[in-house]
């Protein structure tokens, strides 16, 4: 063999005409591609390979597969860093680079093992005794040291640069678990003709064929795996999804699995790192096999025990002997097979210790044989050295191959809150026929059905059975032929002469001790049981260990194990990473990012960008010599005010509403009257929910008798467009009206200050009077522009000045702005961005987002008194309670500082002068604020109790978490131009 792989004993199934290096704690190591890393480290004789999470006890390798609750290591490093990864399950490659977690120090001298002698102290439950006094040390000391100890990888910190993806698949038939099992069924549905979907967690398809010395249809079972797969990706109907997991079974036949993309490769070459796929199934057979568990005796954790079926799986499939003597310590017949498997390989067996009495096998040559014996201890601090036997005797040995028996994997079957029932003759959990997920069937070891032959069988039962549902008739062969193994078995589930402690869960450190002690103290229900001692909550979810436990905390009841019954099995079956999960839906893609027409011009001139709702806008444009955001604000103001300026609008949601009905249903979702609204006319308009409370607020224009055009504030737009929806379908399906989204149909500019009308007249086709006769204020109009461009023209205004809002083709958005800032220059025209439009919005005093936050009403804004509406509409009974129509109510008003100099903060608190900062003297609060250039001071916009009957008087601006107090006089909210003479000019 190359390198120094030291416990190669032979080829197994991988490549060793070829050789990877790899790095482990900062060693240079040697495997070949087919290895994991697990084997990679047997087989250079690498035993210790991590710490325990709370007594930061030695461990080893203990599994073959995601059951491994020991061997967890991070991956990569930097920014690619991923902690807590099974390195059973982690695919070899050329140049990976892996570190061992958990430890202080280093990982042969870890200084938090120390813990281990502090064990009496820290048994089940120490947590909940402990902290609860003093009730002063909780934050000063409990806290932060349960923060410093918790976890056992750590992140890097840095933002993942791996990419994830998500998916959607349909299928006939998911197969889940590619052993003899599942292909048997994918096989008989795939030629039946069904669409096949078959996914299995390995990176090569076979399951336990890959791991045993047995025979298919007359060859090896692994050579007929490969004809199987080689067979299925064949069939135009059937997908294979190697490396991939169904970790969930969800409600209407969807099943989620996690694919790993590019995890086995050094670099992703620009693929996906994992995807998550959304399987839709009209029917599954589960095909998950079956999981080897332990037996509990004394030191029972050390690095070298392991379980029997995966020490005979390193031997088959990979060629690694897990130790240069090892001993198997069973009550089944399956432990049998292990070390027989090993004597044929030339590994010396120096035991076979069987609990059970009467069993008689042929032992492997130079064994010896003990029945009715059990390892009651053994020796050995970072690698196994010896194991003790209930005759006193001891055995010198470097792995102890342990076997209590399979527990099938019953996980999938429960996601829907079904319970699996427990079956005597395997003394194992199997799924209750009569709860599984809708469509679901169940075969082979999964199902309790623990023989190879009878596992090739009842997949293919399983596969006719579930075509024939769905009425494929095309025939689907026979089924594989294998000879029956013996599987007998005696429920032993740990060494009660033991005096040091038997390990259950490995990861965490629960003992027999604990979960007995558990039962002492009360929590006697399995789910308070599991959570007193932690069984079964490490990262493996209790796999090699929750029905040890169960059969302890059963032992101590005095109850079988069915009385006492499982814990229960949620998704996922195994850790999904978050990234995942979120797919390519975060950072700048948690949601779709949608740019303006203007983008481009706007980024060609400085823009500086903010995130808008869903939209990317310009929310200030940085000239030369600008240092600070609100030098380039203040400008923007100022030149607007002065001149003119030109602000993209495009973003305003925009609902095209037609019908004969388009009135009325106006009229009803806004509270304010439209039934007098002209055509060629705009309207400011109110629109609440059904509880009072105002949802948005925007203008509508009604361009004829039967056509209107409603903007929406920017976040607002999808809501609204949601709420009309309703409205129509639901709440008045007899009115005639058609709704239709148009927001980004229409690239709409605001032409705002004193030469508005001169800037639009350069670009306004000849013909149309822009005079404030013929186009007064709230007026609208089809226009051209440009040569004959289909345009509309609104006279609206959100900064107070002379204002026009103009709309075209959302394809003519990047050149109208390019013509508006070409015929602008004689007037010094200026872009402005949302932060100048705040800015000139408040000194003007109109509401948005700040004040129309899903807390105020019409009246709270000032509109109480301007609603003479009659006629029904949505919200007006509500509105009208005694709680939204008191006297003392907040009222929105402006303020501004006593000290002109000092700035406001929105969400300050209006005490009272000479009161105390408390809730019950709390009258109101600052919904926006902001410096204006036009006035020189800060101003702002709030609800203060009665504040329409207080202008003039001084209050206080408390921000307790900023640290400010500041009196403020209360004033009108129209700063600027209060009687309107400028936007009607």
């Amino acid at each position: 063999m190359a390198g120094n792989q030291v416990s190669r004993v032979a080829p197994g199934l991988i490549d060793t005409s070829r050789t990877y290096s790899f790095d482990f704690d900062g060693q240079q190591f040697t495997g070949h591609p087919g290895d994991t890393l697990a084997s990679a480290l047997l087989a250079n004789g690498v035993r210790l390979v991590g710490r325990s999470f709370k007594y930061h006890r030695p461990r080893g390798v203990f599994s073959s597969g995601v059951d491994e609750p020991n061997a967890l290591v991070a991956l990569r490093t930097g920014a690619h860093l991923e902690p807590n990864t099974r390195a059973t399950g982690v695919e070899l490659y050329n140049g990976l680079i892996a570190n061992s977690q958990n430890y202080v120090g280093s990982l042969r001298h870890d200084l938090m093992a120390v813990n281990d002698l502090l064990s009496p102290f820290l048994g089940a439950g120490f947590y909940y005794k402990t902290f609860m006094w003093p009730a002063a040390f909780w934050e000063k000391v409990y806290e932060p040291l349960i923060r410093a100890a918790a976890g056992l990888g750590r992140l890097s910190g840095l933002p993942d640069p791996d990419v994830y993806d998500k998916g959607f698949l349909h299928c006939d038939v998911l197969v889940i678990g590619a052993g003899p099992a599942g292909l048997s069924a994918a096989l008989a549905a795939g030629r039946a003709g069904a669409r096949v979907i078959i996914a299995d967690e390995d990176f090569r398809l076979g399951g336990r064929l890959l791991a045993e010395d047995s025979e298919v249809d007359d060859v090896q079972g692994d050579a007929w795996a490969d004809q199987a797969a080689s067979e299925l990706s064949g069939l135009a109907n059937v997908k294979l999804l190697s490396r991939t997991t169904v970790f969930g079974a969800y409600d209407h036949g969807i099943y989620g699995a996690i694919e790993r993309v590019s995890d086995h490769l050094p670099t992703s070459d620009g693929k996906p790192r994992q995807v998550v796929w959304r399987i839709y199934a009209k029917r599954a057979i589960l095909c998950a096999g079956a999981t080897e568990r332990s037996i509990a005796f004394g030191n029972n954790d050390r690095p070298g025990i392991m379980l029997a079926g995966s020490v005979r799986c390193y031997l088959n499939r990979w060629g690694v002997a897990c130790g240069q003597r090892v001993a198997v310590f069973t009550n089944n017949d399956d432990g049998w097979r292990t070390a027989a498997d090993l004597s044929a390989q030339g590994v010396s067996v120096p035991a076979v210790i069987d609990v059970r009495d009467d069993t008689e096998r042929d032992a492997p040559v130079g064994s010896e044989v003990f029945t009715g014996v059990r390892v009651i201890d053994t020796s050995g601090r970072k690698a196994l050295k010896a194991i003790k036997l209930s005759n006193g005797q001891t055995i010198d040995v470097d792995c102890l191959a342990v076997s209590g028996g399979w527990s099938p994997n019953v996980h999938v079957t429960c996601h829907h809150r079904g319970r699996p029932r427990w079956r005597e003759d395997i003394s194992a959990f199997v799924p209750d026929q009569s709860n599984l997920p809708p469509g679901m069937r169940v075969a082979g070891a999964a199902n309790g059905t623990m023989t190879l032959a009878e596992g090739l069988r009842s997949g293919h039962a399983a596969g006719v059975q579930t075509v024939r549902d769905l009425d494929f008739t095309k025939p689907a062969g026979e089924p594989a032929r294998a000879a029956s193994e013996n599987m007998e078995s005696s429920p032993f589930w740990h060494v009660s002469e033991s005096t040091a402690r038997c390990w259950v869960d490995l990861q965490n450190d629960v003992t027999v001790k604990d979960i007995q002690q558990a039962h002492r103290e009360g929590f006697r229900s399995v789910e308070h049981a599991k959570r007193y001692t932690t069984l079964g909550m490490a990262t493996d979810q209790g796999k090699t260990s929750n029905v040890l436990g169960l059969a302890i905390l059963a032992e101590a009841s005095g109850q079988t194990i069915a009385e006492t019954g499982t814990t229960i099995f949620r998704p996922p079956y195994t850790p999904v990473p978050i990234g995942a999960l979120a797919g390519r839906a975060r950072g700048a893609s948690l949601r779709p990012t949608r740019l303006t027409p203007s983008h481009d011009w706007a980024k060609e001139h400085g823009a500086t960008f903010v995130e808008s709702g869903l939209w990317l806008r310009a929310q200030w444009f940085a000239k030369p010599g600008e240092t600070h955001w609100r030098e380039s604000v203040d400008r923007e103001v100022s030149m607007t005010r002065t001149s003119v300026g030109v602000c993209d609008v495009s973003t305003l949601g925009k609902i095209d509403i037609r019908g004969r009905d388009a009135a009325t249903f106006v009229n009803r979702v806004y509270a304010n009257n439209f039934t007098t609204l002209k055509v060629g006319r705009v309207r400011y308009g109110l629109m609440l929910r059904e509880d009072g409370i105002v949802m948005d607020d925007g203008t509508t224009a009604r361009l004829d008798d039967k056509h209107f055009l409603m903007t929406t504030s920017t976040a607002k737009a999808g809501p609204v467009f949601r709420h009309l929806e309703f409205c129509r379908q639901c709440l008045w399906p007899d009115l005639d009206v058609h709704l239709t989204s148009v927001t980004d149909q229409f690239a709409q500019f605001a032409i705002a200050g004193p030469n508005a009308r001169d800037l639009l007249a350069k670009i306004v086709d000849p013909g149309i009077d822009l005079s404030n006769d013929a186009f007064p204020f709230m007026a609208c109009s089809d226009v051209t522009v440009c040569g004959g461009v289909s345009a509309r023209l609104f006279r609206i205004s959100f900064s107070g000045e002379l204002a026009y809002e103009l709309a075209i083709p959302a394809r003519y958005g990047d050149a109208l702005v390019r013509m508006l800032m070409a015929v602008g220059r004689d007037f010094n025209v200026v872009p402005y961005g949302t932060e100048a439009l705040n800015v000139m919005r408040i000194e003007k005093g109109h509401a948005a987002g700040n004040e129309i936050n899903g807390q105020t009403t019409a009246r709270h804004l000032g509109f109480g008194a301007k609603r003479p509406k009659t006629s029904d509409f949505i919200g007006t009974v509500l509105s009208k309670r005694v709680g939204m129509s008191l006297e003392d109510d907040i009222r929105l008003v402006g303020f501004r500082p006593i000290d002109r100099s000092r700035k406001l903060t929105a969400g300050a608190h209006f005490i009272a002068r000479g009161a105390a900062c408390t809730l019950e003297n709390d009258e109101g609060w600052m919904s926006s604020t902001a410096y204006s250039p036009t006035l020189g001071h800060a101003i702002g916009l709030g609800f203060i109790k009665r504040g329409q009957q207080r202008f003039g008087e001084i209050t206080r601006a408390v921000d307790l978490v900023r640290d400010t107090d500041i009196e403020v006089e209360i004033v009108s909210p129209h700063f600027v131009d209060p009687d309107g003479e400028r936007l009607r000019a």
